[in-house]
Parts: structure tokens; sequence; C-alpha cells
């Protein structure tokens, strides 16, 4: 019998149950949450919609691909963008309320310790980081290319900006190729060159004019094509009549621009192309670890923001929550300009040091809320 109370009392210390004071800070968390995001996400869409109206208009857009094209694939991503910042600001708007009606005093005297009050919060977290998780890892990636799509046809400064008018790709270690103004209409490039070097020293290379992509074989083709050699300081040269058909490790996918390419891919389609990348040795591999890194650090940042929020807000301020909320809103968005600001430096690194720029706001931050919560009122 003592037996089962002790191991009945073990149970109940690291599962502390779902109380009805867990379901009503859950309520109030969930509740203030979503109901920001509704707002937040219909005011982006009708400006939106005012500021694209006239190219709606001009390139004369079905409602329907609008709607379902567009705007369906398009909320998604908002949600997402949002998630921290609104994440904090719910945490801080409804804490504070509860602070300021001594409800957080009241509970904490009747014998709820801060870290058991942080439970429901836990939970709330737990479920807002797998909505994002799932949003960011399998539902974004495929509204970004229906996305993309629709505004590659129907907005005017979007047109023709999926493939760049030079194209530079690195297809082996040592292998270089550049394209110049290719048409995915046509399978078409006005001019193709494929260079080889030997550490900085380019030894040879291979020129072509009018060169067509063969999506069935997967081969490149041109009516001719020259090639240089490069010996010491001598330049030999040969021109050929007979009809190039080469078959290249570049496919047409990898020559549109990389930041809409990624962003399109599921998470597995993203580590088997980065895998691929690196066997080429490509020297964009910092820019594709950024976006796989960051579809799992920017959602694990919930739980970070959260513990920051609850503890900034569970004192009760003669100011009101108007000061909670400024602070949170000061510290959430220095977090989104730290994390954009180190993504940036981490595309020109690559490996390890990509991967830690990318998690080091959330790592900062981390420190930040352990700090905050040592200062919460216990």
């Amino acid at each position: 019998m003592g037996d089962y109370r002790l191991e009945e009392k073990n149970r109940r210390s690291w599962w502390p149950g779902f109380k009805i004071l867990d379901g009503y800070i859950t309520r109030k968390f969930l509740g203030t949450f979503f109901l920001a995001i509704a707002l937040i996400i219909i005011i982006v869409v009708v400006f939106d919609a005012v500021e694209k109206i006239d190219d709606f208009i001009e390139m004369k857009a079905p409602l329907k691909a609008i709607i379902l094209g567009y705007y369906v694939n398009f909320i998604p991503y908002f949600i997402n963008l949002f998630c921290g910042l609104f994440t904090f600001i719910a945490v801080i708007y409804f804490t504070s309320q509860m602070a300021g009606r001594t409800e957080i005093t009241a509970i904490q005297a009747s014998g709820v310790s801060f870290r058991r009050l942080l439970w429901p919060y836990f939970v709330s977290a737990m479920f807002i980081t797998a909505i994002s998780l799932f949003l960011n890892l399998q539902v974004i990636p495929s509204a970004n290319e229906q996305r993309v799509e629709f505004e590659g046809r129907y907005l005017r400064k979007n047109r023709r900006v999926q493939y760049e008018p030079h194209i530079y790709r690195q297809i082996e270690p040592g292998v270089f190729v550049y394209m110049r103004n290719y048409n995915p209409s046509t399978n078409k490039a006005s001019f193709m060159t494929i260079e080889r070097f030997e550490g900085s020293a380019i030894v040879e290379s291979l020129e072509a004019s009018d060169i067509s992509y063969n999506d069935k074989n997967g081969h490149w083709e041109a009516p001719k094509y020259a090639t240089h050699r490069f010996v010491g300081e001598e330049d030999i040269f040969e021109l050929h009549t007979t009809r190039l058909d080469t078959l290249i490790n570049l496919t047409e996918q990898e020559l549109g621009k990389v930041e809409n390419l990624i962003t399109t891919m599921k998470i597995g389609e993203l580590n088997l192309f980065i895998e691929q990348q690196k066997q080429k040795g490509s020297d964009m591999i910092g820019i594709f670890e950024v976006e796989r890194q960051k579809r799992f650090s920017y959602p694990l940042s919930v739980f970070i923001l959260t513990v920051i929020g609850v503890s900034l807000s569970a004192r009760k301020m003669r100011s009101g929550t108007g000061v909670n909320i400024g602070i949170g809103v000061i510290l959430c968005f220095t977090y989104i300009m730290m994390g954009r600001v180190f993504e940036e430096i981490a595309k020109n690194n690559d490996g390890a040091i990509s991967i830690l720029l990318v998690w080091l706001p959330n790592l900062i931050f981390a420190l930040i809320a352990a700090f905050i919560y040592r200062k919460a009122p216990k």
C-alpha cells in the first residue's frame, strides 16, 4: 500500500494534471491569441487587396483564382509570420489583466507556485508550436508554390522574376554554369557557358548560343558550340558545327530563383535537395540550410517568448497593462530583427556556423527568459 502511494506521488510530481484553473488560463491564452491573429489577418488581407486591385483588374485575374489561388495560400504564411509576436502580446495582455485584478496574487496565495502556474501556458504554447511546425513543414511550402505561381502570372512586378536574366550555378566541385535570358515557357536560353577550374585557374570552357532544355531526356541541346582549353597563357579555341547534345548535372527546376524554389519544398524534399547540392559542391548551401533551420527555430521560439511574457506581466503594476505590452513589443521586435540579421549572415556561411547563427537569437532570448523568470514574483 505504501509503495502504491509513493508511486502515485511520483506520478503527480511530473504530471501536474489539468485542473479548472489550467482550463481557465488556456482558454484565455488561446482565445486572445486566435482573436489577435484573426484581426491582423483581416487587416493585412484588406490592405493587400487594396494595393493589388489594379494588377488584378489589369491582368484579368479570375475571382476564384484571387481567393483560392492567392489569399487562401497567402493566409497560412502570415499566420506563421505573426505567430511569435501575437503569442507574446496575447500572454502579456491577458496575464497583465489577471495581475491587475489580483488574480495572480490570489492563485499564488492559495499555494500554487509560479512554476506550477506556468503549466497551462506551457500546454498552450505547445499547441501553438505544433500548429506552427505543421504549417512550416507541410502546409506553407505547398501554399507558396501556388501563391508564387499566381504572383508570376497576375502581378506585374512579379512577372518573369522567377528566373533571373543572369544565372550562375555550381554543378560540381570546380565546375560552374552561366546562363543568360532563360525562358521557361520555351525552355530556351540565349547563351550558356560551362567552365571548369583547377584552384583559381580556368582550364577549359564550353560555350553555346540558342540552347534549349529537353525535358524528356534531361539533355541540353544547341545547333553548334565552341570550346576553349587553356594551357598556360595559350587559349586553344575550337568551333564545332555539329549539334550539341549533352547531359549536365543541372535541371530546369534549379534555374529558378533560389529563394522561391526552396520555400515551395516540404521538409523531406528540402532535405533531399540539400544533400544533392552538397554532392554537387554548391556554394549556396548556407541559403538552403537557413531555410531548413528556421522552419524549426521560429516555432520553438513560442516557448521562450511565453516564459518571458508571463514573467514580465505576472506582477501587478500601477501603470497598468500598457507598459508591459510596450516592453513586450520592443523585446519581440528585437527578437525578430535579430533573427533576420543573423539569417542574412548565416546565408554567407555554411555547415555548423550557419546552423548556430540561425539558432543564436533563440539561445540569447532563452538566457533572457531564464533571467526574467528568476526575477518573477514567486
